[in-house]
């Protein structure tokens, strides 16, 4: 059964003192995770170490980074690196996410670079994809995001690519108040699953978990997440907000 997971991204959002506050809230509010459920926290590095002391050992939590370099270490001021996030006991990483792309020109092969250095230092990726606006009205969606894939992620070997975690954001809409509906969202994850089965096999595709990230909320996660190749979300603005997204954790299948 592939991992049913709810990941909140923080972005460049709260104090330190809020994020506190915030973490401290969802923890007294009633959710359940199932063995097969996970809640992960991509909160913004200087929050790392404090949401690892309150939910480090929590179970079926994990805390995320939301960037890392493509380097080891060296002379990279301002980066940070998978090592730094390992020795703070954190394993996830949000990489190629669309304002990254965006603001940060960040390429399709060196965001493949960011992910062997992941892999090769046990920290599993969350794996962005998806297209802009002038893309989906072009009605060349599956071209674009079947490219990220291929050159970010085709070069890996079917026992590595089963470590990695595909979140497909609609870029068009995020932070727009559109979201695709769940058919449209079902529609791109099992193409791009498609695309997994046809480079790896079926049996590879169906382990790995696609995450929905376009604007998903507690009064769509259910409908979202109910579709079959939908694994859980993404989430911006929501997550930032206890009561929203404890029900989207309660929404996963």
């Amino acid at each position: 059964m592939r991992k049913q997971i709810a990941a909140a991204n923080w972005k460049m959002n709260l104090t330190l003192q809020q994020g506190e506050q915030l973490i401290n809230d969802l923890l007294v509010k009633p959710h359940s995770l199932k063995e097969n459920q996970q809640a992960i926290f991509a909160v913004p590095a200087p929050y790392l170490m404090m949401a690892q002391e309150k939910l480090g050992n929590k179970e079926r939590v994990a805390v995320a980074a939301q960037n890392c370099y493509s380097k080891k270490s060296g002379a990279y001021t301002g980066e940070i690196s998978v090592e730094m996030l390992q020795s703070i006991g954190v394993h996830y990483v949000v990489l190629g996410h669309s304002e990254r792309r965006e603001y940060f020109n960040e390429s399709n092969q060196f965001l493949a670079e960011k992910i062997d250095i992941c892999l090769g230092n046990g920290v599993t990726p969350i794996f962005c994809c998806g297209e802009p606006l002038q893309i989906r009205e072009a009605g060349t969606q599956n071209e674009f995001v079947g490219t990220q894939l291929k050159e970010s992620l085709f070069h890996l070997h079917a026992a590595d690519i089963t470590k990695v975690v595909i979140a497909y954001e609609p870029i068009w809409a995020i932070g727009t108040g559109k979201t695709a509906s769940s058919d449209q969202a079902q529609e791109m994850h099992a193409f791009i699953r498609a695309e997994l089965a046809h480079q790896y096999g079926k049996e590879t595709a169906d382990q790995i978990s696609i995450l929905y990230g376009g604007s998903v909320k507690a009064s769509n996660a259910v409908e979202l997440f109910a579709q079959p190749d939908v694994d859980g979300g993404l989430v911006g603005g929501a997550s930032l907000i206890a009561d929203e997204f404890v029900a989207i954790i309660n929404a996963l299948k």
